[in-house]
């Protein structure tokens, strides 16, 4: 499942130059994965609710272009895999109208519940879990086509 939402690049997010601070980056990540999560019909409050919650572990970052003041950017984002105690996403971020990439990163995230401690979301979030191995993308094999 590809995730992509819409983000406008602010004056509050620019330099002098009116070029977007890469501290901006990773909030554009988490616009379009909170996306993603919806899509798979969580939130994730719901999932803090009922104990699990994803810290982050690492964020990768590649700076291609600059965004500009006022440019429109899709951010897509991709659940790259899914493990027992972590969750990893990838992202890449077009212009707008000329689906020019200016960035593409990463992040992995650990399950852990409320007090921080690894969890198997396997056994005990089974049906978040499924979701998020639902989601992941997967290479198609010789005999299946696109749809």
């Amino acid at each position: 499942m590809v995730s992509k939402s819409k983000v406008v690049v602010r004056y509050a997010e620019t330099d002098q130059m009116g070029i977007a601070h890469h501290a901006n980056y990773p909030i554009w990540y988490e616009v379009a994965r909170t996306d993603l999560i919806k899509k798979m019909g969580m939130t994730y409050s719901e999932m803090e609710k009922q104990g699990l919650l994803f810290p982050l572990l690492e964020l990768h970052s590649k700076y291609i272009s600059a965004a500009y003041y006022e440019d429109e950017l899709i951010v897509e984002v991709k659940v790259k895999n899914v493990a027992m105690v972590k969750i990893e996403f990838d992202y890449k971020i077009y212009r707008e109208p000329d689906k020019k990439i200016i960035n593409e990163g990463s992040t992995i995230h650990a399950l852990v519940t409320k007090d921080l401690r690894p969890v198997n979301a396997k056994k005990v979030f089974p049906d978040v879990y499924q979701k998020l191995l639902d989601a992941v993308e997967r290479p198609l094999l010789g005999n299946e086509s696109e749809l």
